[in-house]
């Protein structure tokens, strides 16, 4: 009876363990948006609010009285999609008529960049400049204010990564 009470404990404790490292796994496997700054711009606050409130370009300074300068990547590029659901909490169409509003007010969009690379450049040389791209285009040229999971179901979408290569 103690051996069997034994090798229930011992199959407990490998499943537990199998469990937690498919739970990890599974996290890592997680696409994530990885929302980044100069290293040298003074270090934001950036939370989910702030980052729309920006993107929206309803706070323009940071603390310090810098512009900020929030950049995008073209419209129909799956990564921008994802962000533009998850964060800003619309849909393409949505965007472009709020864009469409604002724009009679003085305000105009982000600008936008043809390629995740080039949000990597901008931001890295441009004080101000908040961009967004894969964590997989991350280098040290840039600091990641905040790093934003996606549903797993976007991995196909924005994963050119493979195609990537840090330098």
């Amino acid at each position: 009876m103690r051996a069997n009470r034994s090798q229930r404990v011992r199959q407990f404790v490998v499943d537990g363990l199998l469990m937690l490292m498919l739970a990890r796994s599974a996290a890592a496997a997680q696409p994530q948006i990885a929302i980044i700054t100069a290293p040298d711009a003074p270090q934001l606050t950036l939370d989910h609010n702030m980052l729309r409130d920006v993107y929206l370009k309803k706070v323009f300074v940071d603390g310090q009285g810098t512009p900020l300068t929030p950049v995008n990547l073209p419209s129909g590029a799956p990564l921008r999609e994802a962000f533009t659901r998850v964060l800003l909490h619309m849909d393409g169409n949505q965007l472009q008529d709020y864009w469409d509003r604002q724009y009679f007010q003085g305000v105009s969009p982000p600008y936008v960049l043809a390629s995740q690379d080039a949000v990597v450049r901008f931001v890295a040389t441009t004080p101000g400049a908040i961009g967004y791209v894969a964590t997989c285009h991350v280098d040290t040229s840039v600091h990641v204010a905040l790093t934003v999971s996606l549903p797993a179901r976007t991995i196909d979408d924005i994963s050119d990564c493979s195609e990537h290569h840090t330098p």
